[in-house]
């Protein structure tokens, strides 16, 4: 249950991104659902071997690389995803740090802390 509630969660927030970029277009919140699972899928098997091996240059960078790796996420699931498209790699990146936020705040005020 917990899962699909996080799933709906990232989806709205997907789907407030156009809201703030007016780079970025997501037709309807069916498809903000489709992007929020591929998202979730790609960012599970791609991003720790892109992590992998761009460590040299995010330990140089002090870990400001990684927000490079999520913009290069987020603008992968659009060249995937019909209805999803982003305009450009800044957009992707900025994108990808607004959705973080989103998505980081929704699930804590909704789901609040997880108890052990």
């Amino acid at each position: 249950m917990r899962l699909l509630l996080v799933w709906m969660i990232n989806a709205a927030a997907l789907f407030s991104l156009p809201y703030i970029f007016s780079s970025i277009r997501i037709d309807s919140f069916t498809t903000a659902l489709i992007v929020a699972l591929v998202l979730s899928i790609v960012n599970t098997i791609i991003r720790p071997i892109l992590f992998v091996l761009t460590l040299p240059i995010t330990v140089l960078t002090l870990g400001i690389f990684i927000f490079v790796l999520n913009g290069l996420m987020l603008w992968l699931v659009a060249s995937f995803v019909q209805g999803f498209t982003v305009a450009g790699f800044w957009p992707a990146v900025f994108g990808a740090i607004v959705y973080s936020l989103i998505s980081w705040a929704a699930t804590s005020f909704i789901l609040g802390e997880k108890k052990s």
